[in-house]
This record gives C-alpha cells, structure tokens and sequence, in this order.
C-alpha cells in the first residue's frame, strides 16, 4: 500500500498513510489509557508509531527493535531512578531538575545507548523512554506496567498494519 501510494500520489499519498496510521495507533493506545486510566499514552510513542509507518524499511523500525529498544530504556529508567535515591522525590518535571536528576536521566540515556548499539538494536525513541522514567515523570509500578503494555500495543499494532497493508518492514536481524 505505501509503494502504490507513493508511486500514485507521491509524497503526499505516502504522508497521508504514515499519519493516517499514526492517528489510528495512537487513538487506540490512548483508549486503553482512558479505559484503564493509566498512562497508555506517552511522548517515546510518537517517534516509535512514526518510524513505523514513515520508514518501515529502517532497521530502527522493526517490531524487535521497539521491543528490545523500549524494554532496556525502560530498565535502565527504573535502575538510575532507584539508583539516585529518586524514588522519593518529586518528578524533574514537578519540583526542577536537581543533581540527582540530571545524572540518573544522563546515564539512563547513556546505558540504553550502550546496550541497544552492543546489541545493535537501535530505536531511538526509547531514549524517550528512559528519561520518561528516570527523571519520575512516569515511575509508580502500574505506570511502567501502562508504559510496557502500550509499548507491546502499539508495537503489534504497527506491525500488523503494515503487513495487513502490504508493507513489509525490515524484519532483518542483522
């Protein structure tokens, strides 16, 4: 579908798929979010829906790459959060950014950097994810519950859209 969009409409057939889907993905995650009333909607889901549906041809766009890509940010998150002693602070975004901040949220970047280039799984959004966590924005146990399930929602969703559509992303290990 996107090829024959591309090769009929042009960019703005290829424009119109990627957002279309976009919308659809994210409306859905969202729904489970309002009917749960957790967090199921969150700012690492954009770039990751995006990269779906606007390069599914990147090695960054693979299903393997979200999961992977989210699941280290999410425990790197949680181990440099716990690890400064934030557990009982306020979020950066509620109370300012303090030292403890600043560093938990620099090597949580750093770390799921290290691991997804060593396991050359790259998926730039989960660096996204880890600061969502690290700096407390998203950190209660049922939040980063919401925030997996919506990473395995989003990420099958995106996948089988593609495929449904004729798309086939780059399911390429190497």
């Amino acid at each position: 579908m996107l090829s024959w969009l591309k090769d009929k409409a042009g960019p703005g057939g290829a424009a119109a798929y990627a957002a279309l889907l976009c919308l659809v993905v994210l409306a859905v995650s969202g729904a489970v979010g309002l009917a749960l009333h957790q967090p199921w909607l969150f700012p690492s889901l954009g770039p990751t829906v995006m990269l779906f549906f606007e390069s599914p041809e990147q090695k960054a766009s693979r299903p393997l790459n979200s999961l992977v890509g989210h699941g280290v940010a999410l425990l790197a998150g949680i181990a440099a959060y716990h690890g400064f002693g934030l557990h009982n602070a306020e979020s950066a975004a509620a109370g300012g950014l303090t030292v403890a901040h600043l560093w938990a949220g620099a090597l949580s970047v750093a770390v799921t950097t290290l691991a997804l280039t060593w396991l050359k799984t790259p998926h730039p959004p989960a660096g996204a994810t880890t600061l969502i966590v690290s700096l407390g924005i998203l950190s209660g146990p049922m939040a980063l519950l919401s925030m997996a399930g919506a990473i395995l929602l989003v990420t099958a969703l995106g996948w089988g859209l593609n495929m449904l559509l004729g798309t086939r992303p780059n399911t390429d290990p190497s």
